[in-house]
């Protein structure tokens, strides 16, 4: 787990990208406790403030929730949000310029199967 400072996304958003990358890799499973907003804040040398606000965030997008006086939990589905959000987010931000480009290229469907397969022959 690691923050990048150089980054322009903000400090909040990595926290929860970070979390949401553990319950994607199995590391955190529906009902698991998550890291409280003093142990982020100390982790990763942070304002407890930021910390809450990427937690708060997860909360919202409904993969976490509180139990009052015991912390965070990971709620249970939480992984196929994830999967559901990050899907469109790569829908719209890759494939779908990807096919704008490919279409100012005169590049057909078929054209880019064969690359894609070229690729994972490749490999």
């Amino acid at each position: 787990m690691k923050l990048n400072e150089n980054s322009s996304k903000p400090l909040f958003l990595q926290i929860a990208e970070i979390i949401e990358d553990m319950i994607i890799d199995g590391d955190l499973k529906g009902e698991d406790q998550v890291f409280s907003t003093n142990q982020l804040s100390e982790t990763f040398k942070i304002n407890p403030a930021t910390a809450r606000k990427g937690l708060n965030l997860l909360v919202e997008k409904g993969i976490l929730f509180k139990k009052r006086g015991l912390g965070m939990f990971v709620e249970k589905g939480a992984e196929k949000i994830i999967q559901s959000e990050r899907k469109s987010h790569f829908f719209e931000n890759f494939i779908l310029v990807m096919l704008k480009e490919a279409e100012k290229l005169s590049i057909s469907e078929e054209e880019i199967i064969k690359m894609i397969k070229k690729q994972e022959e490749g490999e």
